[in-house]
């Protein structure tokens, strides 16, 4: 079934699927090194891929339209191991107030905003509350990994990790199917990093670079990676998402009893 793109269609056309209460879907991620064999679209991407695979399960297609990505997020960490884009918080705070008000302006009443990069997570819960009280809006945030249904189909495919890792198995393999002529496949084979990220005991936080948790950019085993498990990867997240976003209650106010 084809997909409803922003960027595809005419305003007259959009200001037309506003009207019908069309959900807009707003895929954001990043662009920032991942590991010696995999390009820096990654975050990006699989969040613009997940967004689409979402938006062709509805029925008709014009239920949901796909936003342009926003490929820059909050990457800090990443930038002393090169390629990196990163924006401060409160950059990053004001785009995404300007995309969801312009979505708002143009009629549309609901905005899913799809995240693919583990350091936007926090930030865009503080920016999706602020919003619901400044705009007269319903917005759902969600990291697509990270939907219960997802994270337990991707344990199941997975053979060395149980989740998203960066640029490990999971990544990797979603990369060997979408784009392979841009994975580099001899440095795939020696890119394994630690297996997961050092981090403090609960309670507590210390920004660290990523270099010092990985001197090669990579948490994980992208050696295990195929594009076959990517398939079924991008499969099962998009279906994950698929069902938080035609689920009545992810959209209707919490009524408390």
């Amino acid at each position: 079934m084809s997909v409803m793109e922003w960027n595809r269609l005419r305003a007259p056309q959009l200001r037309a699927l506003a009207q019908e209460d069309c959900l807009v879907i707003l895929p954001v991620g990043s662009t920032e090194q991942h590991g010696p064999h995999l390009p820096v679209q990654v975050d990006a991407l699989l969040a613009t891929e997940v967004s689409l695979g979402a938006a062709s399960r509805f029925n008709p297609p014009e239920k949901a339209v796909v936003a342009p990505t926003v490929w820059c997020g909050l990457a800090e960490h990443h930038m002393d191991l090169g390629g990196t884009f990163t924006l401060d918080h409160s950059t990053y705070h004001a785009l995404i107030r300007c995309l969801c008000r312009s979505i708002q302006r143009h009629g549309f009443r609901r905005i899913c905003v799809v995240n693919g990069h583990g350091g936007n997570i926090h930030a865009l819960h503080v920016i999706a509350a602020e919003l619901k009280q400044e705009l007269d809006l319903r917005i759902l945030v969600c990291t697509y990994w990270t939907l219960p249904d997802v994270a337990k189909s991707f344990a199941e495919i997975l053979e060395k990790q149980s989740n998203v890792r960066h640029a490990g198995e999971a990544e990797t393999s979603m990369l060997l199917h979408l784009k392979p002529d841009l994975v580099d496949q001899d440095a795939l084979q020696q890119a394994d990093g630690p297996a997961e990220l050092k981090m403090m005991g609960p309670g507590a936080y210390r920004w660290n670079s990523f270099r010092s948790m990985s001197p090669n950019g990579v948490i994980g085993f992208p050696s295990a990676a195929s594009a076959e498990k990517g398939a079924k990867l991008l499969t099962a997240a998009s279906e994950g998402l698929f069902r938080l976003l035609e689920e009545p209650d992810s959209w209707a106010d919490l009524v408390r009893t």
